[in-house]
């Protein structure tokens, strides 16, 4: 029985030792240690909290710059628009296309795709090609760009 009992002591010393040790604690009581245990598992809480913060952060604003290019090109009759993400971003075409409407532009060839990543090549003529001024391809740029920014920031709300 003394062996029993005193193999159940020598483990508990052994395990208290243990969790002195992992929780840098100077305790010599039992309930100090466990004590300090308590304290060091509540800033390993917080910091853990912080830390998924700091992601969850990170990711939105990885969001944000989630679209990496866009780029238009003036054609003959139009431009050729390319917006490229390497995210699958849900809402942003419809942004581009209404961004498109109010240029004045007619989508007349598209490719998109949207499955894992985001990538819409178009070719947007204008609509009353009687007019002889042209939108500048900087200003298509712009709005699309502009486009984009907003949609980033509503999806950002959502």
């Amino acid at each position: 029985m003394v062996s029993r009992e005193h193999k159940r002591a020598a483990a508990l010393h052994e395990k208290l030792h243990l969790l002195r040790s992992i929780t840098n604690s100077h305790a010599l009581e039992e309930t100090s240690i466990i004590l300090d245990a308590s304290k060091y598992i509540g800033e390993l809480k917080r910091k853990v909290e912080r830390l998924n913060q700091d992601i969850e952060t990170a990711q939105s604003s990885s969001d944000q710059d989630s679209v990496q290019e866009v780029t238009v090109e003036t054609l003959a009759k139009g431009y050729l628009i390319n917006v490229i993400s390497e995210k699958s971003c849900p809402g942003l075409l419809v942004s581009v296309l209404e961004a498109f409407e109010d240029l004045g532009l007619n989508v007349q060839e598209a490719r998109i795709s949207c499955a894992n990543s985001f990538q819409l090549e178009a070719v947007g003529g204008e609509i009353n090609e009687d007019n002889e001024e042209r939108v500048d391809a900087q200003v298509v740029k712009e709005a699309v760009s502009q486009a984009v920014k907003n949609w980033s920031q509503t999806s950002e709300q959502d």
